[in-house]
């Protein structure tokens, strides 16, 4: 299937290498990032004041004609470069028949300025303006986008370089942008449809009954059909990796197709930054340079010891910034992100001169969630037959419960943003492992929630499904720090905790079963130090963004680690971070999976006096 897979994938291609906007073929930019406030290069925008058109755009990035939605007639839109310590004014113009919004993700300004319609502001109606004006508090790689409907899957994001003040603790010669994307034909929509009418239907991965016999060959007939009756039991199945595959989605590097071959022109010998930026909608990519180590220096725009990986994991939302070193032995290397279901990839070149390439990597084999991956250690077999103590499944009364009708006073510790555990001994902060996980009251009988997880862990040191004992030396979490101690210093005064609920057949998202139109908002108290703790209560990784406060990612025993904009929580993960609430106003909570976020895996984080 994988060789089939990527060569259906590797065929996609653009029209004539290009994107089709007003007069023929608009080329992508190289997006080579120069010296501050130079714009040498197509689509990049540097300096203080900017203005940004939303318009429609016809794209072909498949061999059909698609009508997309672009910034400045492009997708991406324009690289914007900013300068840590500068005000910069952003005017935003929309020519859409429907409104529009612009989020600076991981950014820290007012709450006016974050651009989240019903939050921020009203929005930005056809034919109208808005003017975001702030001063730059921060430096390094991050990304904008729209906050409006599914316009972020159709092509409305960029990305964003701000340059520091202070001189990097890292040295290169040449800067690039990798803008990693995905691209549907069928448009947003109607793949949403599709899911909840069929869960799994972008699944083409799912087992067979030669998969059986094979097993059965391997494992024996017990330990296979008791696997088997496990998932049974939860309705779900190890291949559901990802909602949406390459059966649909074409993935893209720069805004170009596999055989659109972005091309950076590299010297041998030179040190060069790749600003890696996954802005896809729904796809978390594995990617690595066959040939090249990569030296992490930088996440989500906050610099990191550095650590030499041959391969990364990029969430949803993340951005990691990597230096490279060619040696001169090879004229081409491949830039290579295969999506987390291995169903396809994006693809592209550093080479001396452009029109080279390199050997294309076949994608890994399909990785399988274990019950281990799901938090059930290794007594998952057992307890998925268990509906009671394991997990809340389709039970009987399911079918009765008129969701509209439940009562919702009883559910105050999580519809009210999170259970309390400030009085409950956690003061602490460390995320124990190997203990039962006790879940919110909310969760019970939920015909929302299909599923908890029974032992989560941290995983923190995990490379994660399919990344595990490949050969490669694979970054995680726990190799990230900070390469400054906790900005904040204070012990959190209370915890809150929040589980990231599901059900697969429904395709139903929320938190602690309860999604946004339901819930109440999570009210903190400015200036306070907060432990959030997240427990992934689903199969599916959850990228979870918290608007305009930093997010400070703790250890297995409550030591502050590294500084992040977006928390990647995996399947059957328990993982907590501090947060201080130091900017007033309402900001968006959410999981950054477009369509979780659209069906209600979201809430509302109000800082008040």
């Amino acid at each position: 299937m994988g060789r089939t897979s990527s060569r259906r994938t590797f065929v996609k291609s653009l029209a004539a290498g290009g994107v089709v906007a007003g007069m023929g073929v608009w080329r992508q930019p190289v997006w080579a990032v120069a010296h501050p406030h130079q714009t040498g290069d197509q689509g990049v925008l540097a300096g203080t004041q900017f203005d940004l058109t939303i318009d429609s755009l016809g794209v072909n990035f498949s061999g059909r004609e698609r009508t997309a939605m672009a910034i400045n007639g492009s997708i991406p839109g324009p690289l914007l470069r900013w300068r840590e310590g500068d005000t910069v004014t952003l005017r935003v113009h929309n020519r859409l028949p429907q409104d529009t919004s612009i989020h600076w993700h991981g950014i820290l300004l007012p709450a006016n300025m974050d651009g989240v319609p019903g939050f921020s502001f009203a929005g930005i109606a056809p034919d109208g303006m808005y003017e975001y004006r702030f001063r730059v508090k921060q430096s390094g790689t991050y990304w904008y986008h729209s906050h409006s409907a599914f316009q972020e899957q159709l092509g409305v994001y960029g990305p964003l370089v701000i340059d520091p003040l202070e001189p990097e603790p890292f040295e290169y010669e040449r800067d690039y942008v990798v803008m990693l994307t995905d691209w549907t034909d069928e448009g947003p929509a109607r793949v949403l449809d599709k899911l909840k009418k069929q869960s799994d239907y972008y699944n083409r991965g799912r087992r067979t009954l030669g998969d059986f016999i094979n097993d059965v060959a391997d494992q024996g007939w017990s330990e296979t059909v008791g696997n088997r009756w496990a998932w049974a039991k939860m309705k779900m199945t190890p291949t559901d990796l990802a909602d949406i595959s390459g059966e649909t989605y074409t993935y893209l590097l720069n805004g170009q197709a596999p055989d659109g071959n972005w091309t950076g022109v590299i010297e041998p010998g030179e040190r060069v930054r790749l600003r890696l930026i996954n802005g896809s909608a729904m796809t978390y990519f594995d990617f690595r340079i066959p040939g090249l180590k990569l030296r992490v220096v930088a996440v989500d725009g906050q610099n990191v010891e550095p650590v030499e990986v041959d391969e990364l994991r990029l969430a949803v939302a993340e951005t990691v910034d990597v230096i490279v070193t060619p040696d001169g032995g090879q004229d081409a290397y491949t830039l290579f992100a295969q999506s987390m279901d291995r169903s396809g990839f994006a693809r592209g070149t550093l080479a001396v001169r452009q029109g080279l390439s390199a050997p294309v990597p076949e994608p890994d084999a399909r990785p399988e969630l274990s019950m281990e991956d799901m938090g059930h250690g290794d007594h998952g077999a057992h307890a998925a037959g268990n509906d009671q103590q394991a997990m809340q499944h389709e039970a009987p009364q399911h079918g009765q419960m008129d969701h509209g009708q439940m009562d919702h006073s009883q559910m105050q510790s999580s519809s009210m943003g999170g259970m309390d555990h400030s009085a409950m001994g956690h003061g602490g902060g460390a995320v124990a492992s190997g203990q039962m996980q006790t879940h919110p009251a909310s969760e019970k009988g939920n015909p929302l929630v299909d599923m908890q997880t029974m032992m989560p862990v941290p995983k923190l040191n995990d490379p994660g499904i399919g990344l595990r004992d490949n050969g490669r030396r694979v970054l995680t979490y726990a190799d990230l720090r900070s390469t400054f101690p906790d900005p904040d210093g204070r012990e959190p005064t209370r915890t809150i905790e929040l589980h990231l609920t599901g059900h697969m057949e429904r395709f139903a998202w929320s938190f602690d079963g309860i999604p946004y139109a339901k819930s109440e908002p999570i009210r903190l108290k400015y200036g306070e130090r907060v432990r959030f703790v997240l427990v992934n209560d689903t199969m599916m990784h959850h990228p979870i963004h918290l608007h305009g406060l930093w997010s400070d990612l703790e250890d297995e025993h409550g030591r502050f680690q590294v500084r992040k904009h977006t928390i990647d929580m995996p399947p059957g993960s328990k993982r907590s971070y501090r947060v201080t609430a130091d900017a007033l106003g309402r900001w968006a909570y959410h999981c950054h999976m477009l369509m979780h976020m659209d069906l209600g895996m979201f809430r509302e984080v109000r800082v008040e006096e």
